[in-house]
């Protein structure tokens, strides 16, 4: 199976990407955010340990995380987020891993892990190619702002909190540029990534 790693930066548009990837045969998609979603399910000891270690109003009356305010200390200062992610990610990372080896023996011909922060966790060598999706600083700004109502200067925080675009593109395989419009965005899946894919299936003992 094709392990492939995809990121982009806040506002990137990465999640289009992903959806256009899962359109493939034979490619399963697998999100780190749905997994970090998961594992603070009511009952999940990751919840525990987020409760224990930032409050335990942090959980709501029937049990659920508030995610609101979570955010509002996990990402007070650094030392705050090393916390919380100190708790996340190894979790995130190990059940990923178990989702691409079953995505595998179940004959997918590529597992693609959706990952935000792949360079920034060290995972990038673990996948046989790299996919950054890159959008002008500015240009993310602007959609985050109109799509999900995220004014600038808070845009302009997450995504200094991320790597920087140079340093995101100087470690991809592939570069899928998101300035233009979607059918754009479509065309170089299509074009660059299928490909692969492809080449992957007819590869002998697949």
């Amino acid at each position: 199976m094709l392990r492939i790693g995809l990121t982009g930066g806040i506002g990137s548009g990465k999640s289009t990407v992903a959806a256009a990837l899962a359109d493939l045969d034979g490619v399963t998609v697998i999100d780190a955010d749905a997994i970090a979603r998961d594992i603070v399910e009511p009952g999940q000891p990751a919840l525990e340990e987020l409760a224990r270690e930032f409050g335990s109003d942090i959980l709501q009356a029937d049990g659920t995380l508030d995610r609101k305010l979570l955010a509002e200390r996990a990402f007070s200062d650094d030392t705050a987020t090393e916390r919380l992610n100190a708790i996340m990610h190894p979790r995130i990372i190990r059940e990923a891993s178990q989702r691409l080896d079953t995505a595998e023996r179940n004959g997918a011909v590529a597992g693609v892990y959706d990952m935000p922060l792949l360079f920034e966790t060290g995972q990038a060598d673990k996948f046989d190619t790299v996919i950054v999706v890159d959008v002008d600083s500015e240009e993310r700004v602007r959609r985050l702002k109109e799509h999900r109502g995220i004014d600038a200067a808070d845009a302009r925080r997450r995504m200094a909190a991320q790597i920087g675009d140079e340093e995101r593109r100087s470690g991809a395989d592939i570069i899928i540029d998101n300035n233009g419009p979607l059918t754009a965005l479509e065309l170089q899946v299509k074009s660059i990534v299928a490909p692969l894919i492809e080449a992957e299936r007819r590869r002998p003992g697949h």
